[in-house]
């Protein structure tokens, strides 16, 4: 498939702080310029699902990822979280089949959709048979074993394995610190959503590091 003909990734801004007001006021400046708004692991932990309401009331036309990061308990936790306004909902990759099709029901209830964080090792197999149980989304992280190695750039193992993910029917989330000098190097590569945490929330001006991040999407994946 040609470059120019790749679907834009949507830009994910990941709210993990301690309290809402510190997870609002980031969120408040950049949200015009951000498709996707992840409540994550640490927020939910500290403000429960109070987290995905108060973003749900405040923007409801915005996609909301609940990143509680299901392990068990799928059909129970993930109906909680649709309750509460999500559109989204994470199941780690060590969760049990089982689990995954718990949360997948209930997804579809909601209209909602299911997304496996892959952790360090990737099996095929097994995401193969995620896709076919219905999840529809993956996280891919960069190495951390690259990373401590001090090499912090993406390398060509995260790129195939992002490329056999889209083939399986995955929209693939890519994650790990990404800066607006990593995302040219995913040019023509079939990105679903770019997160960036830290990147837009600790900015000193959010509105303007999240305007940069989406211009540079643009520039990379030109429609």
């Amino acid at each position: 498939m040609p470059e120019n003909k790749l679907d834009r990734p949507e830009l994910q801004i990941a709210l993990d702080t301690f309290d809402m007001p510190s997870a609002l006021r980031p969120l408040n400046a950049a949200v015009s310029k951000v498709d996707v708004v992840e409540c994550g692991t640490v927020l939910i932990i500290a403000e429960g699902l109070k987290a995905v309401r108060e973003v749900r009331a405040l923007y409801p036309n915005k996609t909301i990822l609940a990143d509680v990061r299901i392990a068990e308990a799928g059909a129970v936790i993930s109906r909680a979280c649709f309750e509460a306004g999500a559109n989204w909902v994470s199941v780690v990759a060590g969760a049990s089949l089982t689990t995954v099709e718990q949360v997948v029901k209930v997804a579809r209830e909601f209209s909602g959709e299911v997304q496996i964080e892959l952790g360090e090792h990737y099996d095929a197999n097994q995401a193969r048979r995620w896709r076919e149980i219905g999840a529809t989304q993956v996280i891919v992280h960069r190495s951390r074993d690259a990373e401590a190695a001090g090499k912090l750039t993406w390398g060509k193992d995260d790129i195939d394995r992002i490329r056999e993910l889209h083939g399986m029917g995955f929209n693939v989330t890519i994650t790990g610190g990404i800066k607006v000098a990593d995302i040219p190097l995913f040019a023509g590569v079939p990105v679903g959503v770019i997160i960036s945490g830290r990147g837009i929330v600790q900015a000193k001006d959010p509105l303007a590091a999240a305007a940069e991040l989406r211009d540079t999407i643009e520039k990379v994946w030109p429609q």
